[in-house]
């Protein structure tokens, strides 16, 4: 469609000839006598932009100014004033107006100005719909999980991501560590500003303090210009540090140093640099342990741990599954351009009773594997690889009458009540062999309602 544009002037002759210059561009134009005539067209339709006259009767051209700025923020509004009130056109660029105009208008002049102008309303109003898009793929509603223990996880980083508090996002590998760090920083007032993902266990040892910390030119061999650092990169986002446990020892005072003072000192300069950056962390260990082991600095531990968001596993969120093939299914399939649009029974059963060592990243690799080798609109087993065998001691036995989440209960009931049995109702050892906590045992037991002794 083509751009709209709203001619306002008391003067006849200039509205008209202005309209036809521009009509003829391809734009589409309206025009009005003045302000309270422009502000009824501008309520009743979208403008892109504004030409208006500064001396008009009734409504004079800075009010109009005024009230499109108030209810119509994205429209562009241009003054035409005459040489004598360039003063004020200057104070109507301070309220609002992207430019102006000086009478009598040179047509090649505005033709060229409404260009630049509109193209460049175009372009913003593009990065808004791309940066909504991007707020939207990374909101916590769009992280797949309506488990108990998803739904703790959400409810923790709704509360931290309009802050600028540390976080150590602990779990698995491949439990989804990223995306929740993603989706702290696109939820939090830095979303249109840098997010920076660095990857811990990456960098070689020896190039760990130039990676985040940036050198001058000269400084050690190989350094043949300046580098600005991960930590300069990320001024005023968020720095995703992923697997915070691998940073050297060594290192690991400098980073504390810069997450306290807000400053770094970059490699051959002593020099230090202000720095606004909000850290997010994660990891795959157990760093207390670490601290205990002499691996990890204790301060830098306590000054990363303020606020702790503890991803769980597959094992601990059973009932997510379903969710989660149906979402990999769906995106594969639209990838691929493929008719797939789900799995069957004996697949899904297959899914469920996997031991999912490597987390939801080896259910996606799964999934998208199947999605290439399926022939007809659902996955069945002969499109999984040949490794992927269901156990041979599953319990469970599908009912298509069930819903979702009541085949999900079933199947965990069946599952722990029979890794009870195997160890003697020992509930230490089953948590163990379940790779789940004791405390989420027995929320389990309570919730699905299993028998707790033989």
């Amino acid at each position: 469609m083509a751009d709209s544009i709203l001619i306002v002037d008391d003067e006849e002759i200039i509205r008209e000839s202005l309209s036809f210059i521009l009509t003829k561009e391809g734009y589409r134009v309206r025009e009005a006598a003045n302000g309270r005539i422009a502000l009824e067209i501008l309520r009743e339709d979208s403008v892109d932009l504004v030409l208006t006259d500064l001396e008009m009767p009734e409504m004079k051209g800075i009010e109009l100014l005024e009230q499109v700025t108030r209810f119509s923020p994205e429209t562009l509004v241009v003054i035409i004033t005459a040489y004598g009130s360039i003063d004020t056109a200057i104070a109507a660029l301070r309220k609002g107006a992207v430019d102006y105009i000086l009478k009598p208008v040179e047509f090649d002049e505005l033709l060229v100005k409404v260009q630049r102008l509109l193209s460049s309303r175009r372009l913003n109003v593009e990065n808004k719909l791309l940066r909504g898009e991007i707020n939207r793929q990374y909101d916590f509603e769009n992280i797949i999980g309506q488990s108990a223990a998803m739904q703790r996880v959400f409810d923790t980083i709704k509360k931290v991501a309009a802050t600028d508090g540390t976080v150590l996002i602990d779990g698995k590998s491949g439990t989804g560590k990223e995306l929740v760090a993603r989706a702290l920083h696109f939820n939090s007032k830095r979303a249109g500003k840098p997010f920076i993902a660095v990857n811990c266990g990456a960098i070689v040892e020896n190039l760990f303090e130039s990676e985040l910390f940036g050198h001058k030119r000269g400084s050690f061999t190989g350094a043949t210009m300046d580098k600005e650092g991960f930590f300069k990169a990320a001024d005023g986002g968020t720095l995703f540090l992923d697997e915070v446990s691998e940073i050297p020892f060594q290192l690991q005072v400098k980073l504390l140093r810069a997450i306290e003072l807000k400053e770094i000192t970059p490699v051959g300069t002593a020099l230090p640099i202000s720095v606004d950056v909000r850290i997010v962390a994660s990891t795959n260990k157990n760093l207390a342990k670490e601290v205990e082991a002499g691996r990890y600095r204790e301060d830098l531990f306590y000054r990363l741990n303020i606020i702790e968001v503890n991803l769980p596993s597959l094992t601990e969120r059973a009932e997510d599954i379903p969710l989660l093939v149906q979402h990999f299914v769906s995106k594969h399939a639209q990838e691929m351009n493929k008719p797939v649009k789900g799995v069957d029974n004996e697949v899904m059963k297959s899914l469920l009773a996997h031991s999912w060592k490597g987390e939801i990243r080896e259910l996606e690799n799964i999934i998208e594997r199947a999605v290439i080798f399926a022939e007809g609109n659902l996955i069945t087993k002969q499109d999984l690889p040949s490794f992927f065998e269901q156990r041979q001691d599953a319990v469970y036995a599908f009912d298509a009458r069930r819903s979702m989440k009541d085949a999900v209960d079933e199947f965990e009931r069946q599952y722990i009540s029979h890794v009870l049995r195997a160890n003697q109702f020992n509930k230490e050892a089953t948590a163990k062999a379940l790779k789940i906590s004791l405390s989420s045992l027995y929320r389990k037991i309570e919730e699905l309602d299993i028998p707790s002794q033989g």
